[in-house]
């Protein structure tokens, strides 16, 4: 909950970030490198989101961070999915008739199962499932890849954040290796994230939102990246979330969402952003890399 010394105030904070144009050349703003390419929900643009499929392309792709979203099911089984309801991303109607409004939180881990996750999005597909979190969390390290988790609408499964860090921990997903590098777990909700950082101090934490200048002491006291949507994004914005100490007593980084053109990735870039996260992460490594 501290800001550099040389921010003397936050008018001057982003009186200096103006002078920083968006077509400067990537790394140019913060910490000098280019920024990491995120699989959003796995490669969703070339697989079914949030599936093992979604995990196996990127990796193919040569992706190494993977985001996905973790939401409970009635009997307390952790599942990867980001709907709070399975109808957009399942059979579920076809399964389960009567049972609107198919809500996550009202079927059991069995039940969910049983649904196809993967002819929505095509019929190579079909068959793929509701993968557990333990399963994802699996896959991702049989690629050696790294996870950016999302705890979704935390205010439906009281407690996800304790269960989540246990299963984690049980991968062996909290581990000195894991926590320096490979995890981050972030939520819209900060109420969550202040959670995950008090059970697990040693746990790197992400907000997704874009809260004032002025707010940002606040969430530099639980989270390490500030996570906005990329139309929300701004050179000094940018600059002035750099400007703080996270609670690991490095610069507070930010990853926006969710980009698959080109353009907009080398915009963003040349914010200064530390990494994007894209249904397309290979467009989006190939246009930062020029």
């Amino acid at each position: 909950m501290h800001t550099r010394a040389v921010a003397a105030s936050t008018t001057a904070l982003l009186g200096v970030a103006a002078l920083l144009s968006p077509a400067s050349p990537v790394g140019a703003v913060g910490y000098g490198a280019r920024p990491s390419a995120i699989a959003h929900r796995g490669a969703s643009a070339y697989a079914p989101e949030n599936t093992l499929a979604a995990v196996d392309k990127a990796a193919e792709l040569g992706i190494r961070w993977v985001e996905n979203d973790v939401q409970r099911t009635r009997d307390g089984e952790l599942v990867v999915l980001h709907d709070d309801s399975l109808r957009r991303t399942t059979n579920v109607e076809e399964v389960f008739p009567d049972r609107a409004p198919w809500k996550v939180k009202d079927f059991t881990a069995a039940e969910i199962a049983r649904l196809d996750a993967g002819s929505w999005f095509g019929p190579a597909y079909a068959g793929a499932r509701v993968p557990t979190l333990k399963q994802f969390v699996k896959r991702v390290e049989r690629h050696h890849q790294k996870l950016l988790l999302e705890i979704k609408n935390p205010q439906l499964y009281p407690g996800i954040e304790r269960q989540t860090l246990k299963l984690l921990s049980n991968e062996g997903w909290l581990d000195r290796r894991h926590l320096a590098g490979r995890l981050v777990v972030q939520s819209f909700s900060a109420d969550c994230v202040r959670t995950v950082h008090e059970l697990k101090p040693g746990v790197k934490t992400g907000f997704l939102g874009t809260p004032s200048v002025t707010d940002l002491p606040v969430y530099a006291a639980f989270a390490d990246q500030i996570n906005p949507s990329h139309g929300s994004l701004s050179p000094g914005y940018v600059s002035a979330v750099h400007a703080f100490t996270g609670p690991h007593g490095r610069a507070l980084e930010v990853l926006t969402w969710t980009v698959d053109d080109a353009a907009t990735a080398q915009r963003v870039a040349g914010y200064g952003v530390d990494g994007i996260i894209s249904n397309k992460p290979d467009v989006v490594r190939e246009a930062v890399r020029g």
